[in-house]
């Protein structure tokens, strides 16, 4: 059904990345275009862990598990729960028995940047074109021009938007805009938490760092060039981040804000807020899923660009698990046409993405603005000694 078919991904991440990968191995003829100027343009972000029935499932579809061993952050999927006071309330260092790969509940943590070149790394050369900004595309019968700002053209007789929620692909199928979830976080970087938070650091020990009460929370990772990004998040009203008049390029702007907003927290916390050299404000927005978009037989959306919603763990190991299926979809020989397999593709990840979108966000305020009692009760049901 792809023979002698150009296919078109935009954006390269993960997701995209991965379908690449996935259609090379099929013989496919795929590019991807990127906005960023190069592949070290700029850093990918934290940490992100991979889960044994989506992200790691597509990994190891793709043929790159063992590389993917190769670059993994042995025991960054560990994690401590603190209250605002400094108390630890559940510690995963403290575990007994270490998980593995092939375990259900081994969550595997890679940096962003290095889950990307290893994907890169698996595909055909120049299969990724850099620089390459979409603004637009024009159809043309059953194929699409695709048209970027640095000037370029091409043609591709399949477009997979994987461009993330601000996609330039997905006003062509769906003209549902995304929603405000009530909840927001700053970001912050931290580009040496070893000399400006030491305290910080030894309490992160090289794990994920979750802070909640009091109305909001605070989760802290690493990166994988040593360095920590952390975010503060609780409810805001819409637009807030104008509003409030903060500059959010301001770092002393920004650190005074949040040590008055979290001023009954444990100090240690603090010092975060001090030592980051940049912040970002970062509404926690998604797309609703109760209405589907008609398939298009040359035109689909995977990761963010189709079903974007707040931080829930699952993010990057959807779009992953989206590339598997409609790699399948295409390439199975169980479709007659590529509506049909777009269509059937489609259906799957609706089906998967849409209670997990309800669910983030039911569960928006647990999470931005839980109380000390709710966070006593998630303790209490997390823990393994529950009855």
């Amino acid at each position: 059904m792809l023979s002698k078919k150009n296919i078109a991904i935009v954006g390269a991440g993960p997701g995209g990345l991965t379908l690449a990968r996935l259609l090379q191995m099929k013989g496919v003829q795929v590019n991807v275009y990127d906005r960023d100027f190069s592949q070290a343009a700029r850093v990918q972000g934290a940490i992100v862990d991979l889960h044994f029935d989506s992200g790691l499932k597509a990994i190891e579809a793709a043929g790159l598990l063992e590389s993917f061993k190769a670059k993994y952050m042995k025991g960054a999927d560990k994690y401590r729960l603190l209250d605002p006071y400094g108390n630890i309330l559940m510690d995963e260092n403290q575990r007994d028995k270490e998980s593995l790969f092939g375990e259900e509940d081994f969550r595997p943590e890679i940096d962003r940047g290095a889950l990307r070149d290893l994907l890169i790394d698996g595909l055909l050369p120049d299969t990724v074109v850099w620089d390459s900004q979409l603004i637009s595309l024009q159809e043309n019968e059953d194929t699409w021009e695709l048209q970027f700002k640095n000037g370029m053209t091409t043609n591709a007789d399949l477009v997979i938007g994987s461009d993330g929620y601000r996609s330039m692909v997905r006003p062509y199928l769906t003209d549902l805009k995304a929603r405000y979830s009530g909840a927001a976080i700053i970001q912050g970087e931290i580009d040496h938490p070893d000399i400006a938070c030491p305290e910080m650091y030894a309490l992160v020990n090289q794990g994920n760092l979750m802070a909640m009460g009091d109305g909001a929370s605070l989760v802290v990772q690493p990166r994988g060039d040593g360095g920590f990004t952390f975010y503060a998040a609780s409810m805001y009203p819409e637009n807030w981040g104008i509003s409030s008049g903060i500059n959010f390029g301001n770092t002393i702007e920004v650190s005074r804000y949040l040590h008055k907003h979290f001023a009954n927290w444990n100090p240690i916390f603090l010092t975060l807020f001090v030592a980051s050299e940049t912040f970002t404000w970062r509404p926690l927005n998604y797309f609703p899923l109760s209405t589907k978009w008609a398939a298009k037989n040359n035109l689909t959306l995977i990761g963010d660009a189709a079903h974007l919603m707040p931080p829930n763990g699952e993010g990057v190991n959807l779009a992953m698990l989206d590339a598997l299926d409609l790699c399948k979809c295409l390439t199975s020989g169980d479709h007659i046409s590529l509506k049909e397999a777009i269509t059937a593709y489609e259906n799957i990840m609706f089906e998967r993405a849409a209670p997990l979108c309800r669910e983030t966000i039911d569960g928006i305020e647990d999470f931005a603005a839980p109380t000390n009692e709710s966070v006593q009760e998630l303790v209490n049901m997390l823990s393994p000694n529950k009855s």
